[in-house]
């Protein structure tokens, strides 16, 4: 689950240190609130239909106000996925904030972000435990089966389109809400529920609960979505390829 870009012009850049706290932040309340409407939904209802719409109708809400907020923070990556596709495409070559545009410092702010995500996914689901009185521990629920990980290749794939689209279109205002919006629609049209984000991926395997994963299912997820991720950039470049000056 994801995010925009860096912004490429207005105030001074923050330091990195500040947009990782930013992406730990973002992450960390993402996996919060996805948990944290599991349990409320498992609570409220025995129908599994009705908790998924709990779940699903929660985390879309919470996703695009995260990166409505945090985006002219550090981008709203929320998702190593989007961090890698991010530098892998050089979309934010020069932005502010980088450095430069040299490789070195590119790459320390993907280290960062990546550092980030992941400690603040674990956190936000041990947050998440801490607020509804549930005991800790590692998630029992398997999901590596083959249809829910090519559900999260078609998942991540269509996150990530959705990001570099609107981005090459210049229509980056649309991403909160358009990235928010899929994945409450993604919720519903894969059978993994769309987790799409390794980070999450990663939180959501220290709470056994609703929402939790298994650590031996956390592995197969995680390259199924950078699978997705490394479609992903292949269609844009079909779709939307870069239209460079001069």
């Amino acid at each position: 689950m994801a995010a925009s870009p860096p912004p490429r012009t207005g105030p001074a850049p923050l330091a990195l240190w500040r947009r990782a706290v930013a992406e730990a932040l973002g992450t960390g309340l993402l996996v919060a609130i996805v948990v944290g409407s599991g349990i409320t939904a498992a609570a409220l209802s025995d129908d599994p239909g009705l908790r998924l719409l709990e779940n699903s109708l929660a985390t879309t809400l919470g996703l695009a106000v995260l990166i409505a907020v945090l985006g002219p923070v550090s981008g709203a990556h929320l998702n190593p996925v989007v961090t890698l596709v991010d530098w892998f495409t050089a979309r934010d070559t020069g932005a502010p904030g980088d450095g430069g545009t040299a490789a070195p410092a590119r790459l320390v702010r993907v280290a960062a972000y990546l550092v980030a995500q992941v400690a603040g996914g674990i956190a936000g689901a041990v947050l998440a435990n801490a607020m509804f009185g549930v005991p800790g521990g590692l998630a029992v629920t398997g999901r590596a089966t083959a249809p829910q990980l090519l559900a999260e290749v078609v998942a991540t794939t269509g996150l990530v389109l959705v990001i570099l689209g609107l981005v090459r279109s210049g229509r980056e205002a649309w991403v909160p809400a358009a990235v928010g919006s899929y994945i409450g629609a993604a919720y519903w049209f894969t059978s993994s529920t769309s987790f799409a984000n390794p980070a999450v991926t990663v939180g959501r395997m220290f709470s056994d609960t609703f929402a939790g994963i298994a650590p031996g299912s956390v592995l197969p997820f995680i390259a199924a979505q950078l699978v997705g991720g490394a479609l992903a950039v292949g269609l844009a470049a079909v779709l939307f390829p870069v239209r460079r000056e001069g």
